[in-house]
């Protein structure tokens, strides 16, 4: 490919591979990968930036310098949480609240089990809370849930308590009363009070009120999330501030970006880093909704393989769904995320044998970017999925990342042999075959019951596969459900970094409000309620705009948009709208509010399930603000014909399926032209990735370079 301007640099740092997408001043794109180094995260994004510049003919040294924005997405703050490798966190709670925090909530005591440990009892379990309960405090005080003050804050104990904090060598300090977000100066005047203490006692610390971070309800939530930005956040900041580093050693002048929860991105700097906790599965989804709707697809399901997880996610008619109250490493949180599902099953998840039921399990730990026994450099011994691709032949274990990385499937066999098939009586073959098809077994029922469990039915949706390992089973997870089409991008192993690329600039901050409407309600109350809802966007937008201006970006180059959350009287789910005005002025304005709920509400149930009748609660206040960045073009080549071209062909490899050996056709991806047709069995090489045709299958390769799959009529 001929040289190019780079402009965008998009970075994927997951568990197993780091992924590059480099976009130059045309909107064109290539995709680099590496290993992860999760040590120095900048070292793996270095190798995969070199990876993908090759393409173009140029250099890291060369390409940098003329990079205009980076936006990066990874793991590493997630590890830290689950590891439990966080700072050492003082908290400060209401007096005779002390416990709540170890105690959580008891959902957190089953989050992540299967359902048939959900419905145990005995396998329940808490982990240590991330604040222990020596660490705590608490002050006396109390505000109901009106915002009314019941007690007031006793100032006198607030030196107590921080001093003893700060003689445990806590690292930083949070604090979180009970409905503190309908009236936040107790909180505040204890943040103050706190930085006047360690100032008389020459200590420093940073403090976290959860009012100025997330002032939302539940204070479960908003507590354990405030916690993980002083615990989790703050340090992946030196993280983050290192990649910063180590681009700009190479020339780039741009702030590092980093993908926020909500499917924006905003300045390592932000204030609410936490909100980059989950980064990764959510460029991929951002990619899908941007690729959507260039393709004018609306309906979107969206799977993503990667070495450790599954994750699925849908798009409705265009829009993604945000869940306010997610839970992430089995803690409940206040963050608006781009609403996901999350299996611990990928292509390095290890397979072991259940001792009780001699049955296969799969992960949900995973060997990461160690891929497997079948690379000794990883030193693991324990099998994994593809350690069974390598016996299987699905993949050529020397055109590994390009052939970075040396596999050896006699290593694989053995390992294959001792651990799983001698148990069970197989041969190797089929042990291997047989973890294969319980994995897309497992995939597809959870990608089935998703779809359903939403009122939905895959035949309303259109399929993209993805992810380094998603091309690899597309055929197995998604055979017999019906897709309107599968889609598998040819850059799918870089289909997250992607996505990272082509997400908008964008700070989000939301509110909790409790503003009740009653059907019968007169003008006035319309207008006090719409008055209130005015006053929070306004907070929203100042704090919107004051994160752009530490990028640099005045208020007037900001879109802002603004959303509220409403629900009938009574009800216990709201929905997210997107205001129809920007000012709420009159009871006509209210009525404009009401009727975009309204249509929301019958897209989402059914227009019979409306229920004016009940009255309207306004539950909370959202701004967004957006700023126009370069994003990717999607490409579109001449149509080349049906036959690929001759240098495409690779060969044939003997493949293991269905119990006995047969030879598959090789055919090198990248030289594959638009409008090409590949009958299975075949199998699609990349250095990246491999896509996997099975017999009585067809791909065809579209102008945007994306594949659509078909499995034979039934």
């Amino acid at each position: 490919m001929a040289r190019a301007n780079a402009q965008i640099l998009a970075i994927d740092a997951g568990g197993t591979m780091t992924d590059t997408f480099i976009i130059n001043d045309k909107g064109e794109f290539v995709v680099g990968k590496a290993q992860s180094t999760p040590d120095d995260e900048s070292i793996g994004l270095l190798n995969s930036a070199r990876d993908a510049l090759y393409y173009w003919d140029t250099s890291v040294e060369e390409a940098f310098p003329q990079l205009v924005a980076g936006v990066y997405s990874g793991t590493a703050m997630l590890n830290r949480l689950v590891s439990r490798k966080g700072k050492r966190v003082g908290l400060i709670v209401n007096k005779g609240m002390e416990d709540f925090h170890r105690m959580g909530r008891a959902i957190q005591a089953y989050l992540g089990y299967s359902y048939s440990d959900r419905l145990h009892l005995n396998t329940h379990r808490y982990d240590p809370p991330l604040v222990p309960r020596e660490l705590t405090r608490g002050i006396t005080e109390r505000v109901d849930l009106f915002g009314n003050v019941v007690i007031p804050l006793y100032e006198h104990e607030v030196e107590q308590a921080v001093v003893d904090l700060l003689e445990q060598n806590v690292e930083a300090i949070v604090i979180s009363f009970l409905h503190s977000y309908k009236y936040p100066a107790h909180e505040r005047r204890v943040r103050d009070m706190a930085k006047e203490i360690m100032q008389k006692r020459g200590q420093e610390v940073p403090i976290f009120a959860s009012v100025d971070y997330y002032p939302l309800r539940k204070e479960s939530h908003r507590t354990n999330t405030t916690i993980i930005e002083a615990y989790a956040a703050d340090p992946s900041r030196q993280t983050l501030s290192i990649i910063d580093k180590r681009v700009k050693e190479k020339g780039a002048k741009f702030d590092l970006r980093v993908m926020a929860s909500h499917g924006g991105t905003i300045s390592y700097q932000a204030n609410e880093l936490a909100r980059t906790l989950v980064s990764g599965p959510i460029g991929g989804v951002v990619g899908a909704k941007y690729l959507g709707e260039y393709l004018k697809i609306p309906n979107i399901a969206c799977s993503d393989i990667g070495g450790t997880s599954f994750d699925m996610a849908l798009i409705t008619q265009g829009d993604l769904s945000i869940n306010t109250s997610p839970d992430m490493a089995r803690l409940v949180l206040s963050l608006p995320l781009v609403a996901m599902d999350t299996v611990g099953a990928g292509a390095g998840s290890f397979v072991r044998i259940d001792p009780n039921f001699k049955s296969i399990t799969l992960g949900p730990d995973s060997a990461g970017y160690r891929v497997g026994v079948c690379n000794p450099a990883g030193g693991i011994d324990t099998v994994t999925v593809s350690d069974c691709h390598v016996v299987l032949g699905l993949i050529n274990p020397d055109n590994f990342l390009g052939g970075e990385v040396k596999l050896f499937p006699e290593l694989a066999y053995q390992a294959v042999k001792e651990q799983i098939a001698d148990p069970l009586g197989l041969t190797v073959e089929d042990a291997a075959y047989g973890v294969i098809d319980l994995l897309e077994s497992q995939l597809r029922n959870y990608l089935e019951s998703m779809i359903l469990g939403k009122g939905y039915s895959p035949s309303q949706y259109v399929c993209f596969s993805y992810g380094g390992g998603g091309p690899l089973h597309t055929a197995g997870y998604t055979k017999g459900l019906g897709f309107e089409d599968i889609l598998v991008p040819a850059w799918a192993a870089g289909f997250s970094a992607f996505g990272c690329g082509a997400a908008d600039f964008e700070y989000r901050y939301d509110k909790t409000l409790d503003l009740n409407v009653n059907p019968d309600a007169d003008d006035q109350d319309k207008v006090a309620a719409g008055h209130e809802l005015q006053l929070a966007w306004q907070e929203l937008t100042d704090k919107v705009a004051d994160e752009f201006e530490k990028n640099n970006f005045p208020r007037d180059k900001v879109e802002f948009r603004f959303y509220y959350r409403m629900q009938y009287q009574g009800q216990l789910n709201d929905l997210e709208i997107e205001s129809p005005i920007s000012q709420v002025r009159s009871s006509a304005d209210w009525e404009k509010l009401v009727a975009a709920f309204e249509e929301t509400y019958s897209r989402v149930y059914a227009k019979a399930a409306r229920s004016p009748e009940l009255g309207y609660s306004v539950t909370g206040a959202i701004v967004r603000g957006i700023v126009e960045v370069p994003k990717p073009n999607i490409s579109k080549e001449p149509l080349a014909g049906e036959n690929p071209p001759e240098n495409a062909f690779l060969g044939t490899r003997n493949v293991y399926w269905k119990g006995q050996w047969v030879k598959a056709d090789i055919w090198e991806m990248e030289s594959l032209k638009a409008g090409n047709r590949i009958k299975g069995f075949a199998i699609l090489e990349s250095s990246a990735t491999t896509f996997v045709i099975p017999p009585g299958y067809e791909t065809y390769l579209d102008q945007h370079r994306i594949f659509h799959l078909k499995e034979p009529r039934q």
